[in-house]
């Protein structure tokens, strides 16, 4: 595979590497250069990334609340017998 720079020193990431990485609009990538190589990683600071732990589950006061949910536990609080 191939990816031509152009004037403004842009790439187009071919839609097969971008489809197997996940890689969509947002996607931070780091560049490093290895050597005469230029390595592209996939940012932890990503879109999914930056959005975890803004989200909350109506109705759960933390992760033991929602793990007792999922394994049909109930909304008992510190069942020890589970």
């Amino acid at each position: 595979m191939e990816a031509t720079v152009a004037e403004r020193g842009q790439i187009t990431l071919p839609k097969a590497v971008r489809d197997a990485l996940g890689l969509s609009k947002g996607t931070i990538l780091k560049v490093e250069l290895e050597g005469s190589r230029i390595v592209l990683r996939k940012s932890v600071d990503d879109a999914v990334s930056r959005a975890r732990g803004r989200f909350r589950l109506e109705g759960f006061d933390g992760t033991d609340s929602a793990m007792r949910a999922v394994r049909g536990q109930g909304d008992a609080a510190g069942d020890a017998d589970a």
